[in-house]
């Protein structure tokens, strides 16, 4: 190897920990971004987490009653507007309209997936509500990816409902901008337990960084983030976007971890 050679790899290698180092800087403010699922089926609830303050996300079902609404009024406050696909899980779930089954051909996927994405006005991105049975099979997750894929500017939120979910590393592979979820808010829909969670989300984002939480549409959910979300400057943190979050992570992850990622063909020669 020629000196010259040596001393190229060596600025190129203390470029890119400048770099990192820049992004990832001490002084940098930690962000957090929430989503709230499930939205549609209520009004008044609906209502109070459209107009909740800050740049929080309001995921959509398809096909319920005050979904079309809502999605506008939250599109008018700000609010990026999602739609919450209804996936097959593990147990006896009821999906509701607009679901999508592991039995589903890959043309009845794709025309339930399209139709639910037209329910939804004003939509930037997709998440799976329940899942934890769909978002194994890799399969499935190919489909769903290439569709958002097709539209070309919309992005993926794994809501993270099984240990075993696919999906973020399929949709890395086919380049869509994605994330998954660190925090769920209201597993136990208690007032202490939804502070507990909180507090946990704000710890991640001072030692990461960034972090994401979803939480529902639940009166003490929206009682308690009325009130939490006006106090992020003592926290020593800012809520912004989940599309600019999804950014944020981008540019923060170190170019090897990039290297790491599984390819598409590894990912569905996976057994279902």
């Amino acid at each position: 190897m020629t000196r010259k050679l040596i001393f190229f790899i060596f600025l190129v290698f203390a470029g890119s920990l400048c770099t990192a180092g820049s992004l990832d800087a001490p002084s940098s403010q930690p962000v957090i971004s929430i989503i709230i699922d499930d939205m549609g089926n209520q009004y008044k609830t609906g209502y109070r987490a459209v107009t909740l303050p800050g740049a929080v996300a309001c995921a959509f079902l398809p096909r319920v009653p005050f979904t079309h609404k809502l999605a506008v009024m939250a599109h008018s406050n700000n609010k990026e507007v999602m739609l919450h696909a209804p996936m097959q899980a593990k147990g006896n779930n009821r999906l509701g309209p607009g679901g999508l089954t592991v039995d589903m051909s890959q043309e009845q996927f794709l025309k339930t997936l399209r139709e639910d994405i037209e329910a939804v006005p004003h939509v930037m991105g997709i998440s799976n509500h329940m899942g934890s049975l769909l978002t194994q099979h890799p399969d499935h997750m190919v489909w769903l990816m290439h569709e958002i894929n097709r539209h070309g500017n919309l992005f993926f939120v794994d809501s993270k409902t099984t240990a075993k979910s696919v999906a973020s590393r399929v949709a890395g592979d086919i380049g869509i901008p994605n994330i998954e979820r660190d925090v769920f808010l209201d597993n136990v829909l208690e007032i202490p337990e939804i502070d507990k969670q909180f507090k946990k989300l704000i710890k991640i984002a001072k030692r990461k960084g960034s972090a994401v939480a979803v939480g529902h549409a639940y009166h003490p959910t929206l009682e308690y983030l009325e009130k939490e979300l006006l106090k992020l400057d003592k926290y020593g943190v800012k809520l912004i976007p989940i599309s600019r979050m999804i950014e944020h992570r981008k540019r923060s992850k170190p170019s090897w971890q990039a290297s790491l990622s599984p390819s598409l063909k590894a990912v569905k020669s996976l057994k279902q």
